[in-house]
């Protein structure tokens, strides 16, 4: 794994909004950045692969693990929320994909740091963005990346046990998050599937079910919304009345909520991809991190170390965990982490993120990696 200084493409904005990427720049600010590169070699990336799956696999257990138990309590699930997360797991309905924030440098053992398990978004340009800077900037070499054709794949999949090809998808007014659901979309397309785009803020009920603005039935919807924030509006009281089905599944809540990570540490310490994790502080003043159990986008995590604590701002609050601390590596002048995504139960790819602080936000610079094939061209 090596960071590689690259000239960016003088029409790099151009290229970014001929292919529909129209939030390239977010506040004025750079956030697709390809005036650098990471070069991976095959044996990292078939070790990514194999940690992500190992990963998804303990976290599915995970989830049993807690409905088995009704371990609700400590991940401070609202009671009105079980009967749905039971139902949902009880029919198996299925997940469509997450996210596996990582810490690595590509020595050693990536370190889990969070699932981005409901609605994870930097979709589109970890999947389309940067393959389309691989083909004009480093062809003739590869990219940990099949997320478009396994999207596609896994759409056909779960629409063949649908008794309608019908799925609408919904988001709140956000040019990220509209984005992320039209692509979303047209991967459902490919797949077969009708779509329908509309806002969260414009699902109705009459009575015995959920509408779009057309009076159209909502019998499958892609939510680019978290659960936690569904379970505070109004039409929660109809969820259980609804013959609706959700993707993401509401036993997501349970993989969603940072809780989840001291649930995997208690039932496999030690392993070498998880970091010691709690809910309660058994670190003193060694250096840990403090996260709440429902936040975004780096938003009210603190870092604890001798040196004093570096916090960032936001409106989560509510019950916390306590993680050790894996510094994110340093290249050049920023902090790294790699997001690395899983479609149904397979790795898909990854994308790399960059900040010069040792906390990712929502404007952390994204950048492009490349798989280098040995053929002595960098």
């Amino acid at each position: 794994m090596q960071r590689i200084e690259h000239e960016p493409r003088p029409d790099w904005r151009e290229q970014c909004e001929r292919i529909g990427f129209l939030f390239h720049t977010i506040d004025g600010e750079v956030y697709w950045d390809e005036s650098a590169c990471y070069r991976f070699d095959m044996s990292q990336i078939e070790r990514l692969e194999a940690v992500v799956e190992s990963l998804h696999a303990m976290c599915i257990d995970t989830v049993e693990h807690v409905i088995r138990h009704r371990r609700y309590a400590d991940l401070h699930i609202p009671p009105q929320a079980v009967p749905l997360i039971e139902r949902s797991w009880r029919e198996r309905e299925p997940s469509l994909y997450g996210r596996f924030d990582l810490s690595w440098d590509g020595v050693g053992e990536p370190r889990l740091l969070e699932y981005n398990a409901d609605t994870p978004t930097a979709l589109y340009e970890a999947s389309v963005v940067q393959w389309e800077w691989l083909r004009a900037c480093r062809p003739g070499h590869d990219q940990f990346n099949s997320l478009h054709e396994k999207l596609v794949a896994r759409w056909q999949a779960l629409a063949a046990a649908w008794p309608s090809r019908k799925l609408h998808l919904a988001c709140m007014p956000s040019v990220e998050d509209e984005g992320t659901l039209a692509y979303l979309a047209e991967t459902a397309l490919q797949a077969g599937l009708e779509t329908y785009l509309f806002g969260m803020e414009d699902i109705g009920w009459n009575g015995r079910r959920f509408l779009d603005l057309h009076d159209r039935p909502v019998e499958r919807l892609f939510k680019l919304y978290p659960w936690e924030w569904i379970f505070e509006d109004p039409f929660a009281a109809y969820l259980g009345k609804s013959n609706s089905r959700f993707i993401e599944p509401a036993w997501k809540m349970i993989l969603s909520n940072k809780g989840v990570l001291a649930i995997l540490w208690e039932r496999f310490p030690g392993h070498p991809n998880l970091l010691p994790c709690f809910f309660d502080n058994r670190f003193g003043t060694a250096p840990h991190v403090i996260k709440p159990m429902l936040s975004r986008e780096g938003a009210n995590i603190a870092i604890v170390t001798p040196d004093g604590v570096l916090a960032t701002g936001g409106a989560y609050t509510g019950p916390k965990i306590y993680q050790d601390y894996a510094p994110l590596p340093v290249f050049g002048p920023s902090h790294t982490v790699i997001g690395a995504w899983v479609v149904g139960d397979e790795a898909a790819g990854m994308g790399i993120r960059e900040d010069h602080g040792p906390i990712t936000r929502d404007t952390s610079r994204f950048m492009p990696h490349y798989i280098d094939l040995g053929d002595g061209h960098a």
